[in-house]
C-alpha cells in the first residue's frame, strides 16, 4: 500500500493545473481546520472550500468500486472505514462554515474544475 500516492495523484495534478490556469489560487494538502486531523487535497482559504478528489478502489466509488476476492472481509472493512470517515470529515468541515467539493477520479476534470471555480467565486464574491 506504500506505492499508492496520497496526493499528487493524475487527477488532482490535472485539476490543480486547470484552476491555476483560471487564475485560482489554492494550498496543497493541508488541514484547513485545527484540531480536526483531516487533509484536503486542495483549499481555498478565504473561501472556505475544501476539495477531496477520490480514488474509486479506496472510497468505494458507487460506479467503479470493486471488491477484492482475497482477504475480501479486510478489504471490505477498510472501504467502508474510508466511507464513514469521509462522511464525518464533511461533517467537521461543513460545521465549520466550510463547503466540501468530493471528485472521484473517474470524473470529467475540466467540469470538476469549472464546479470548483465557480463555488470559489461565488464564495469569494460574497465575503
Amino acid at each position: 500500500m506504500r506505492a499508492n500516492r496520497s496526493r499528487d495523484t493524475k487527477p488532482e495534478k490535472l485539476i490543480r493545473s486547470l484552476l491555476h490556469r483560471r487564475g485560482l489560487r489554492f494550498r496543497v494538502d493541508v488541514s484547513p481546520i485545527r484540531g480536526v486531523r483531516r487533509r484536503a487535497d486542495i483549499v481555498f482559504s478565504r473561501a472556505r472550500v475544501a476539495v477531496f478528489v477520490d480514488g474509486c478502489f479506496w472510497h468505494g466509488c458507487p460506479e467503479h468500486a470493486t471488491w477484492p476476492k482475497a482477504n475480501a472481509e479486510f478489504w471490505r472493512e477498510k472501504i467502508e472505514t474510508n466511507r464513514r470517515r469521509d462522511l464525518d470529515t464533511n461533517r467537521k468541515f461543513e460545521e465549520e462554515g466550510w463547503v466540501v467539493i468530493r471528485v472521484w477520479e473517474h470524473e470529467d476534470t475540466a467540469e470538476a474544475a469549472r464546479l470548483i471555480e465557480n463555488m470559489v467565486r461565488d464564495r469569494t464574491e460574497i465575503r
